[in-house]
């Protein structure tokens, strides 16, 4: 057996039985991105397409197990974080970033369902900036997300108080705002934003941001220069978004393997064999 393998990533994050975000969304993106996805699953929910009716973190100590035990085995090019649960499990996550300085951090702070459900409280939402944006490459909040992490209005303040923490970059997705572009900006210290606009898509996706993270993940691990993944990660995202389903009575899911259809696969149910 041949010793060289795609880079690896360690997808750290929540369980989505619709299979629209969460840790299957990850394994997707990152699997795309022609990368190995691992995974340590940090809560199981109780969720469809439309909202997430339970969340249930896990024993804070089988998911250090759950990393300690792949780290031990499987050498990993990237960390995504997503979906934490509660502070016990911040402070596993942060002390596990903590032992593996040199490993590309992607950070997507879930503070909530994309159906309104509350994910994050007041003490958690004080662990990831003090204990998890100071080891993160680059967070990756929505506009929301990124004014409730710094309690600032503007997105210009809310990057400044987010890079403040010690990230390397932040990128500020604007799906949630009213321009007729979704614009998307990465912020780093020392340096001008840098903007894409990507063309506003009808109806609303679920498992939109753990796809730009997980996906931007694996283009660090694969060794792409952070503004080049960024780029990337968007383009990537946005096609599975134009090629999204909707097997729910919910939001649209992205067809993470949209590439394959030009082989002959598809993200779209097949036509029914019934006359």
């Amino acid at each position: 057996m041949s010793s060289t393998h795609p880079p690896v990533v360690l997808s750290i994050a929540g369980h989505d039985p619709s299979g629209g975000a969460g840790i299957q969304a990850d394994i997707e993106a990152i699997t795309a991105q022609g990368c190995i996805a691992t995974t340590v699953i940090t809560c199981l929910t109780v969720q469809d397409t439309e909202n997430i009716k339970r969340l249930v973190p896990l024993d804070p100590e089988l998911v250090a197990d759950q990393a300690r035990t792949l780290l031990a085995d499987i050498p990993v090019q990237a960390f995504k974080i997503g979906l934490l649960g509660n502070t016990a499990i911040a402070d596993v996550v942060a002390n596990l970033l903590a032992d593996q300085p040199r490993i590309p951090v992607v950070l997507d702070p879930v503070l909530a369902a994309g159906g309104g459900a509350e994910l994050a409280g007041r003490s958690l939402l004080e662990q990831i900036r003090t204990k998890l944006l100071p080891r993160t490459t680059v967070a990756t909040p929505n506009s929301e997300e990124a004014r409730r992490l710094t309690e600032e209005q503007s997105l210009e303040a809310c990057a400044r108080e987010i890079l403040s923490y010690g990230c390397q970059g932040v990128l500020i997705t604007g799906g949630h705002e009213s321009e007729r572009d979704v614009v998307n900006r990465l912020y780093r210290p020392g340096r001008n934003p840098v903007s894409r606009n990507w063309p506003r898509l009808p109806g609303s996706y679920h498992g939109s941001g753990c796809t730009l993270a997980a996906s931007l993940a694996a283009l660090l691990a694969r060794g792409v220069p952070l503004e080049q993944a960024v780029a990337e990660a968007q383009a990537y995202t946005w096609n599975t978004l134009s090629h999204s389903y909707s097997p729910g009575r919910g939001q649209s899911i992205p067809c993470r393997f949209f590439k394959s259809e030009n082989k002959g696969g598809s993200c779209k149910p097949p036509e029914s064999p019934l006359p």
